[in-house]
């Protein structure tokens, strides 16, 4: 079985492997392929969208101006008891093609998150003369994987009344199988910075918005079914981040929340040429379909917050359709 580099967890320098040889559904024909591949992709682009869209505030009170924090932050949004996104029903009646080997006309296969493993499908001609059998690709969850990763670094700059900005990058990356690059850029702004009291009061209001890019490709492994070249995985993510936190102001240790609302878009381009040579349907694509998802839902965190002099660090938990851990290391002063 092929194995590729999952893309989603190289983001974060993971090694995380997802078996999968979905270039080979091209072998059912182009639409199979395509409806196939959707299904299979979409919760790990959710999830991804979830992970890439946490860890922009460890407070909500701004830094003043001039203040300064460097945080390397790592997030892992978990899908462990998410079934729904481990699997999904393939009914043989929407496929034109594609046919399970036992038999079934319908049963639950796995998503790129999952972990089913051994689901045989064929695809032959009306005489039955020509039949080509292949299996279905498994997900992270067969390599004992149960979150989407992310990281990267963020600066936080204190600007003036109660206003901050953010920036956050992970620096372009690039081997022989996969390239990935992230940025980002955000603004924070205390709302309690204008009110009379703001120096006596025990906490901190704030509203934050956050946006999030990230791109990469992965370069395919050819396939004894689907020969060809320059196949490869190309990804474009982008978020936004809309939410009000809340954040005590005390010397060494803080507690913040947050709620608010998550909204963006993936695009993963199937590209380069697939000459399918093998079974009934021997053909030649060329950049063969994109595939478009979105997420939205609202978020609500809690997290705490750690100080000692120009050393931080944070952890919070946030709900959501994919629930998110955002841990980070932080320097900087005030």
């Amino acid at each position: 079985m092929k194995r590729i580099l999952s893309l989603l967890a190289v983001a974060c320098g993971f090694q995380a492997m997802a078996q999968s040889n979905i270039n080979e559904v091209l072998a059912a024909g182009l639409d199979d392929a395509e409806r196939f591949t959707t299904d299979y992709i979409a919760p790990a682009s959710e999830g991804f969208m979830y992970s890439l869209s946490s860890g922009w505030y460890n407070t909500a009170d701004a830094k003043p101006l001039g203040g300064f924090e460097i945080s390397i932050i790592g997030n892992m949004a978990g899908f462990k008891n998410k079934d729904d996104k481990k699997t999904f029903e393939m009914n043989v009646a929407d496929y034109d093609n594609l046919k399970f080997v036992d038999g079934s006309t319908s049963k639950l296969v796995s998503t790129s998150l999952g972990d089913i493993e051994n689901v045989m499908v064929y695809v032959e001609d009306e005489n039955g003369l020509f039949r080509e059998e292949f299996e279905l690709p498994t997900g992270l969850a067969s390599e004992n994987i149960n979150f989407v990763p992310s990281g990267f670094v963020q600066a936080s700059v204190g600007l003036i009344k109660g206003t901050e900005i953010k920036a956050r990058f992970l620096p372009k990356i690039s081997t022989d199988d996969y390239e990935i690059g992230m940025y980002g850029v955000g603004i924070q702004h205390e709302l309690t910075k204008h009110l009379p009291a703001d120096k006596i009061l025990p906490i901190a209001i704030s509203a934050v918005i956050g946006y999030t890019h990230l791109d990469g490709s992965y370069d395919f492994t050819n396939s004894n079914i689907v020969a060809g070249q320059d196949q490869k995985l190309e990804v474009d993510v982008n978020t936004w981040v809309f939410q009000a936190v809340v954040s005590t102001k005390l010397p060494i240790i803080n507690f913040y929340g947050g709620l608010g609302y998550i909204t963006g878009k993936s695009t993963t381009d199937v590209l380069g040429t697939y000459v399918v040579q093998s079974g009934p349907f021997q053909q030649t694509y060329e950049d063969p379909f994109s595939i478009d998802k979105k997420a939205n839902g609202v978020t609500a965190n809690i997290g705490t917050k750690l100080k000692l002099g120009f050393f931080r660090l944070h952890a919070d938990y946030a709900l959501a359709e994919f629930n998110t851990l955002s841990v980070g290391v932080n320097f900087g002063f005030r």
